[in-house]
């Protein structure tokens, strides 16, 4: 796989506390990409396979061009009313920040319901009303997320992720970044988009034994904690078929438990 990833160093501005976990993985990504939705779905896989073995940090490297502008123009709004028409492409970025200001689980919360609402194409998430909407609907505190977004302090957040973007060459996303328990070492990064098997290779060969694949949790459970899946991802996550995913699905949706929704002849299931 030496044809696949080069060696990174650690961003100077990421946190140094101790690891809990043998390995430290930073996910690169772009939340406007169409692809993000095919990401989310390996880091998926990945954490409720190998969640032991590694904790997850996302860094939003979105393309921008005018983020000063952009910033200037939610900064001069003095109250939420003043933000429902604004939209540009770095508000999302903005807002999922703005979310981990309620705690790591919410911004991660936030961005999933994000990009779902991103996916499904109804509503368009660089605009201010529908991030707002989107707190709403996973139980956000309203008035501190509006608080924060409207803040400096997610806007310095986002622009730490743009720093060690830069500060580690990352020029494609999505990229991977593996670092383990000791912080002298180098990182390996591998860029661009490979297979689930790849990314499990190379967790493999940094802790140099055998993975042990953790017990899946319940159907049930596992859209407690994801919300929204495809019909692929539940079958590879249970290493079923997709006839027998599906099938296991229309029984949930049949007990009231689950909706089916239909976006660009993609099947997604979604808790309901």
């Amino acid at each position: 796989m030496n044809n696949i990833y080069y060696l990174a160093e650690k961003p100077a501005v990421s946190s140094t506390t101790a690891l809990s976990k043998p390995i430290e993985l930073y996910v690169f990504m772009d939340l406007l990409s169409p692809s993000s939705w095919e990401l989310q779905s390996l880091i998926r896989q990945l954490q409720v396979n190998y969640g032991q073995y590694f904790s997850l940090r996302i860094i939003l490297s979105t393309e921008l061009n005018s983020l000063n502008t952009a910033c200037q123009r939610i900064h001069s709004c003095e109250s939420s009313e003043e933000l429902v028409d604004v939209s540009h492409p770095v508000l999302p970025s903005i807002a999922v920040k703005a979310a981990e200001l309620q705690g790591k689980k919410a911004g991660y919360r936030y961005l999933m319901k994000l990009q779902e609402y991103a996916l499904l194409k109804t509503k368009n998430v660089c605009q201010c009303n529908i991030l707002q909407e989107i707190a709403q609907e996973i139980n956000l505190d309203i008035e501190e997320f509006q608080s924060d977004f409207l803040s400096m302090e997610a806007t310095r957040a986002f622009q730490s992720d743009l720093c060690i973007t830069r500060e580690m060459e990352i020029d494609e996303v999505p990229c991977f970044v593996f670092f383990n328990e000791n912080i002298e070492d180098e990182g390996l990064k591998v860029c661009g988009s490979y297979s689930y098997e790849v990314y499990e290779k190379i967790l493999e060969e940094l802790l140099d034994e055998k993975l042990v694949c953790q017990q899946p949790p319940s159907v049930e459970d596992l859209f407690h904690r994801y919300h929204i899946l495809t019909t692929k991802e539940v079958a590879a996550i249970y290493h079923i078929s997709l006839n027998a995913a599906e099938r296991e699905l229309k029984k949930k949706m049949l007990q009231q438990k689950l909706d089916r929704v239909i976006c660009d002849e993609l099947s997604l299931w979604r808790l309901k």
